[in-house]
């Protein structure tokens, strides 16, 4: 199966299990893959053949932007079902999200969470 990336996708949002999360916010940072059959874009050359990916993009900043989760594990699975409902060409979705700069004391480069997700 081919596949469509789309790599260090910044958004800010309010999810966290920490009030401080809800309420302040913080960035998400999004690599999503889709899987998807690529085979007649590559012959037409026409957009209408595969996913676009800005309209993608669109469907996940709605959901880091728009709405609050107290788990990342939800934001992300909340943003494959959207995916899936409205890129019927999708067959499968890896997405992960990270956390520059959660509330845990330390040293470290980010913390996150990777789905993989089969359309149902």
């Amino acid at each position: 199966m081919d596949k469509i990336h789309l790599k260090g996708c910044r958004f800010y949002g309010y999810h966290g299990a920490f009030v401080e999360e809800q309420t302040l916010g913080q960035i998400f940072v999004i690599d999503c893959t889709l899987l998807v059959d690529l085979e007649k874009a590559a012959q037409s050359d026409d957009l209408v053949d595969t996913v676009h990916y800005g309209l993608v993009f669109e469907t996940i900043k709605k959901q880091v932007e728009q709405h609050k989760y107290k788990l990342i594990e939800r934001l992300a699975g909340a943003i494959c079902q959207d995916i899936f409902q409205e890129f019927p060409a999708v067959q499968a979705i890896t997405i992960k999200i990270s956390k520059q700069n959660p509330p845990i004391n330390g040293h470290y480069d980010a913390v996150g969470i990777e789905l993989e997700r089969q359309r149902p």
